[in-house]
């Protein structure tokens, strides 16, 4: 895992923050909760490989 995927992970979560603010300042709650479960999918979209590898690295560990 290299270091550029935090990085990309931390920026979507500030704008996630800011964008949710933003709109909930103005009333749109709704808008608001969908822009965090875009970011939240648009992460998990990142990260499920890691977590596939995860799983098959463990899976020949324990295969003897």
């Amino acid at each position: 895992m290299s270091v550029n995927l935090i990085f990309k992970i931390a920026a979507v979560g500030i704008l996630v923050s800011v964008l949710s603010q933003i709109l909930k300042q103005s009333g749109r709650e709704e808008q608001a909760y969908l822009v965090g479960l875009a970011g939240l999918v648009l992460v998990l979209f990142w990260i499920v490989p890691y977590i596939s590898q995860l799983f098959e690295t463990v899976k020949t560990l324990f295969a003897l």
